[in-house]
């Protein structure tokens, strides 16, 4: 908000053109014209406004008291008429064909939503034969719903800077647990922790049943990490780095190949199994890191910032899989400065300076910012509120 601030100064007071290239559709809403582009390609030109408007009516809010919102997304994609299937906090949140409108045998809460910018550009995509595919479903699924990741009082301190204070939390099996917060917020500072890759100054953290102080190699080998950063090896081939990180994990032999097989296949990594890393586009790099990232079939899945700079199709593809994995009982922990994303996740723990401000789910985080000036607030204004709540203080 900050940054836009001084943009839309720059415009107002000095005249200044500013041309701006962005794979997040939210900040190209704030501009007065857009031109969305894909693969090269032009595929359409104007204000937001007059983009968003062919899909009045298209777009949908659908809930059931007895039915999960994984299990719904599940079914109103595989239903005729719909482009896109969201899970967005409490509810799933479906974009449709022109003169198509969801419904369920079920019963189901179904309300008109005001649409978005992004529904635009990925109802362009969708009408191009882009279409994302579900992802595929792991065999293990798990109903015990037990504590996986628990923090008590985490600290983490450089010299006297306290970069981690005082931080409780408990994660379950088969949950999306999502750290928001802005850079330095000690989102990566706590999850090095958690993944053993940088001991606590204090408290106690426990992960896949280990006590990570006595045990962290034990929880090292239950766990998969994918940085915010491309960390692969870029001068190896997409196959090489699969081989080598699958006889990390002590895979071999017929049970090495066949997970090698799933993952290209799964992935769709195939025909570019032997291109170089370092040169694959950005969503390709994040495809193969997350690959592997679960060559072992990890019981929790760490993920700091993994849809940084990806489009919004990607996005998308990256959250089916989520989701998909969750089902199936893997737990997964993300940190993220994104606000959408934050509606991806069952609950939230929302990060600054290295404290936790709130906990909760999304909806929970939203209805705690609720004032009679702000009756319906999004995600960013519960966070903002929440910045500016600790700042006064």
């Amino acid at each position: 908000r900050e940054l836009w601030a001084i943009v839309y100064r720059l415009v107002k007071e000095k005249g200044t053109s500013v041309l701006l290239s962005t794979a997040y559709l939210d900040e190209a809403e704030r501009c007065d014209e857009v031109l969305l582009l894909h693969e090269g390609k032009l595929l359409a030109q104007g204000t937001p406004d007059s983009l968003r408007a062919p899909m009045r009516g298209r777009v949908f809010s659908v809930k059931s008291e007895g039915i999960g919102k994984r299990e719904l997304q599940g079914m109103l994609a595989e239903q005729p008429g719909v482009i896109d299937a969201l899970i967005h906090g409490d509810h799933v949140r479906v974009v449709m064909e022109e003169g198509h409108s969801p419904s369920l045998e079920l019963s189901a809460e179904i309300s008109q939503l005001s649409p978005r910018f992004e529904d635009r550009f990925v109802t362009l995509l969708q009408t191009t034969g882009k279409k994302t595919g579900p992802a595929s479903h792991r065999s293990r699924v798990s109903e015990n719903r037990a504590a996986v990741i628990e923090l008590q009082h985490l600290e983490r301190r450089f010299g006297e800077f306290r970069a981690v204070k005082d931080v409780s939390f408990t994660v379950s099996r088969g949950e999306v647990f999502g750290l928001l917060g802005a850079n330095g917020a000690g989102k990566s500072t706590t999850f090095r922790m958690l993944c053993g890759l940088l001991p606590p100054s204090g408290g106690s953290l426990r992960v896949a049943g280990e006590d990570l102080r006595r045990a962290a190699s034990r929880a090292r080998a239950k766990i998969g990490y994918m940085s915010q950063k491309f960390s692969l090896y870029g001068n190896l081939s997409v196959m090489e780095n699969l081989k080598f990180f699958g006889a990390a994990y002590g895979l071999s032999g017929s049970e090495g190949a066949n997970r090698i097989s799933r993952a290209l296949e799964e992935f769709s990594l195939k025909d570019i199994a032997a291109s170089v890393s370092e040169d694959l586009p950005l969503g390709y790099k994040q495809r193969l890191a997350l690959a592997c990232a679960l060559m072992h079939e990890p019981e929790i899945l760490f993920l700091d910032e993994p849809t940084s700079g990806v489009d919004p199709i990607a996005r998308r593809e990256f959250w089916k899989r989520i989701n998909d994995l969750a089902a199936s009982g893997v737990t997964v922990m993300v940190t993220t400065h994104f606000m959408e994303e934050a509606e991806y996740c069952d609950r939230l723990a929302i990060m600054a300076a290295g404290e936790i401000l709130s906990l909760g789910t999304p909806a929970e985080i939203k209805t705690s910012a609720k004032s009679a000036d702000l009756p319906e607030p999004s995600m960013e204004d519960a966070f903002v509120k929440l910045i500016e709540s600790r700042e006064a203080k």
